[in-house]
């Protein structure tokens, strides 16, 4: 098994990596989910929602089937680009941004739709345009939200578990997060002292996450509710 320190360095690897990866598109799909009308958009909002309720082995499956050299996303990066993300961090981190996009979504879908459009209106009748307002307006305001949206996307990104390891498997010092290690280390006589140090580093990761998020959320309560 790797050494401690290194598991704990590519953890927080996968999963800053994979929460700023997510950020734009997350950001995206939850102001087109909070503002935009059109058709299929319950199947998009279906589609983005999927990893939180299929089991992630069959999430780690798909993306293995997509990514692997004669899938359609792998085929592409073999024969152009020469490089493949099986069995590498890189791999793990699409693992993790697959599963945390959707709570990185709702966190900040809720935020965007908290917003008063009034506010929004009263910006366009001084000149502004759609844009500007959005800009200047709604995005200054649900900015709370967005930054716990990327703090849930962590606290999930480190604790993805399945979806890694059927896609990419456990790899001491390439996929091996402090989930797959405490795993790891469950399968070895003897191995419940790193177990506890393992899961005592995992469980105070998440904890200063959802401590964060929480202080995030509460603030842009506040906010609103002052508007």
């Amino acid at each position: 098994m790797s050494d401690l320190a290194g598991i704990v360095r590519l953890t927080l690897l996968v999963g800053g990596t994979a929460t700023l990866a997510c950020l734009p598109v997350a950001f995206l799909l939850a102001w087109v989910l909070a503002r935009w009308r059109f058709p299929g958009k319950v199947v998009l909002d279906a589609i983005v929602h999927l990893p939180l309720v299929v089991p992630p082995v069959v999430t780690g499956w798909v993306l293995l089937l997509a990514f692997a050299p004669a899938g359609p996303v792998g085929g592409v990066l073999e024969r152009w680009f020469g490089v493949s993300v099986l069995f590498r961090w890189t791999g793990a981190t699409i693992a993790a941004a697959v599963m945390a996009l959707p709570l990185m979504v709702r966190a900040m879908r809720l935020s965007i739709e908290a917003v008063d459009r009034r506010l929004e209106q009263a910006a366009r009748t001084l000149g502004a345009s759609r844009w500007r307002a959005y800009a200047t307006v709604t995005l200054p305001l649900a900015l709370p939200g967005v930054f716990a949206g990327a703090v849930l996307g962590f606290a999930r990104s480190i604790g993805e578990f399945g979806a890694t390891i059927t896609f990419v498997s456990n790899v001491p010092g390439e996929t091996q997060t402090l989930p797959l290690a405490i795993y790891a280390a469950l399968q070895q006589p003897g191995g419940e002292q790193q177990v506890w140090r393992l899961a005592a580093i995992s469980v105070s990761l998440s904890l200063v996450a959802l401590v964060v998020s929480e202080a995030l959320v509460r603030r842009a309560g506040r906010g609103t509710h002052v508007l």
